[in-house]
């Protein structure tokens, strides 16, 4: 008790102004310290309307003693809303064909996960990750630019897709898919004072032929 009693005892017996004196050094570097961590802190998050207005000050403090290369969220927060949707070209008993509308997978996944305390990793991230494969592999024109990777990426969200969807609908056997992205951007809050365009701005794929149902399949229900 004595020994914890100690440190007290000894400020206490300090004289009015070396009393004073502590106080001022702890506050000082407290005040430094707390500094320090916004700065840096403000360095390493993903851009934000503080961030953006002290810019030139974050830097002239931290580069080059305090430099950091790493970030604090990696990859940044989406500031984008994506939904992949599907649509089908069927082929209907009498040989004429009908294209279906555009259904929205990612919607249905959503819609699965909401209020589900263990969703499954499928509704969480398949289509989600098959998506952004593709995009990682292909130009804004759907040119590949990986090699076999590109033709691996068509193969597997095209067959996500398909699945998806089934082998029939509406009467008729699915013969082609076509897959699309339906992209907002998130609205910025109204007191960030930053605009964005909010419209939905979509990039249609080419359609991709679904391999022939094994036979007996096409009259499954």
């Amino acid at each position: 008790m004595q020994s914890e009693q100690r440190p007290s005892r000894q400020v206490a017996a300090l004289s009015l102004p070396a009393r004073i004196s502590v106080a001022v050094t702890v506050g000082v570097v407290a005040v430094g310290a707390l500094f320090h961590l916004g700065m840096v802190f403000l360095h390493v998050a993903p851009s934000n309307t503080l961030s953006k207005q002290h810019a030139s000050a974050v830097s002239d403090y931290v580069y080059p003693e305090f430099e950091q290369n790493w970030k604090l969220f990696a990859p940044d927060p989406l500031q984008q809303n994506i939904h992949v949707q599907a649509r089908a070209e069927v082929r209907k008993p009498d040989g004429g064909t009908e294209t279906t509308g555009w259904v929205d997978m990612t919607a249905m996944d959503v819609a699965d996960m909401r209020h589900n305390l263990l969703p499954s990793h499928s509704q969480q991230n398949e289509l989600r990750r098959a998506w952004g494969y593709y995009t990682d592999t292909h130009n804004d024109q759907n040119q590949p630019t990986s090699g076999n990777g590109s033709d691996l990426s068509s193969t597997y969200l095209s067959n996500i897709l398909a699945e998806r969807l089934g082998p029939r609908l509406n009467g008729g056997a699915v013969v082609r898919i076509q897959a699309r992205a339906a992209t907002t951007t998130v609205a910025r809050p109204s007191w960030s004072g930053e605009s964005v365009d909010t419209t939905t701005q979509y990039r249609e794929l080419p359609w991709w032929i679904v391999p022939t149902a094994p036979a007996g399949q096409e009259n499954a229900s």
